[in-house]
């Protein structure tokens, strides 16, 4: 699979599917997502970033570059205290892909190791791709692989993570990720709801690759999942930007981040769904990340906002981008996260 990214950092198993499939608008999409079609049948249109986007990204990047590497530190001590020299790392594509560069150049910065990392797609409702870890299983022990992502939100892809790896004796499914508000596991960075800059971008900042995609028409059974390249997105690629700014502010020595919040953020996430009128709770959408790609790339009903956090430079992008697309901002005492995005039921889906 091409991307923007070096082979030496990732290897992405996936089916470059450049070509084949038709990019629909964010309204046409969501509306056949709420009729029943899987997400993963479908691929958004990847527009260039607008100028409002790439300053979101700018501040976020300016900000939180340091926090975010923190997260990064302290999540990679965890992984080699607990998985040890020979650790695979297994991203999630494509956010966790970025996040799984930093590990390894941090992994190889303060232990000197130069640790394998890997590409692969896991969909909620699909599963994770049998023939990607088919592949990772004839050239490493299962004991070794370790996924990782960018954040949980409330947690359905560790949930969907853990009933498919069940089918593979030995490997672990542990998720690493930086944010974990949800309090879903131990190897974390931070169970604070912190701002990872890459969730302010999507394409543009992953090695120009799609989500990733499956449909029985154009992936075979013995196929990798697929995703699609942007090469039209070349001039406007911050893949690299990204990482090497949250590199720059490695520190080899961490603090504990490690604090918890009481309860899980999937009962959370069921409460707001009973109090806001809400059936399907996919379309509750907790913590920043979250928040911002509702705003990014679904149809957002209303953005709720913890009191708490109302003056807070974290979530200034939201409240801009929430303004910029008329949505209403309701402050809302939340437990786990600053904010939550809730998607909008279309009427005539």
């Amino acid at each position: 699979m091409r991307s923007s990214y070096s082979e030496k950092d990732v290897c992405l198993l996936l089916k470059d599917i450049t070509g084949k499939v038709e990019p629909l608008p964010t309204e046409e999409r969501e509306k056949m997502i709420q009729q029943g079609k899987h997400y993963s049948e479908m691929l958004p249109i990847e527009y260039v970033p607008t100028p409002k986007y790439m300053e979101v990204y700018q501040e976020a990047l300016t900000h939180y570059a340091k926090r975010t590497a923190l997260a990064v530190g302290s999540l990679a001590d965890k992984i080699i205290a607990k998985k040890g020299k020979k650790t695979v790392l297994v991203s999630l594509a494509r956010a966790g892909t970025p996040i799984g560069i930093l590990l390894k150049r941090y992994i190889s910065g303060k232990y000197h190791l130069d640790l394998p990392h890997y590409s692969i797609s896991i969909i909620r409702g699909k599963g994770i791709d049998g023939n990607a870890m088919k592949y990772l299983l004839q050239k490493y022990p299962p004991e070794a692989l370790l996924f990782v992502d960018g954040w949980i939100g409330k947690g359905a892809i560790l949930k969907e993570l853990k009933k498919d790896i069940a089918a593979y004796q030995g490997v672990s499914s542990d998720i690493a990720v930086l944010a974990d508000p949800a309090n879903m596991t131990r190897l974390c960075g931070t169970h604070d709801d912190i701002l990872i800059p890459s969730s302010c971008l999507n394409a543009t900042v992953s090695g120009l690759i799609s989500r990733t995609f499956l449909r029985d028409d154009v992936i075979g059974k013995d196929d990798f999942h697929g995703a699609v390249y942007y090469g039209n997105l070349e001039a406007s690629d911050l893949s690299y930007d990204f990482i090497d700014t949250i590199e720059a502010e490695f520190i080899m020595e961490n603090p504990a981040l490690d604090i918890r919040t009481e309860g899980s953020g999937i009962e959370e996430a069921k409460e707001l769904a009973l109090k806001f009128g809400i059936e399907d709770i996919n379309f509750i959408k907790p913590g920043i990340g979250e928040t911002t790609r509702v705003l990014l790339r679904r149809v957002p009903w209303k953005v709720l906002i913890d009191r708490r956090f109302a003056g807070d430079k974290s979530l200034a992008h939201i409240i801009r981008l929430a303004e910029e697309k008329h949505v209403p901002i309701e402050y809302y005492p939340l437990k786990h996260y600053k904010t939550c995005g809730i998607i909008r039921k279309l009427a005539d889906a």
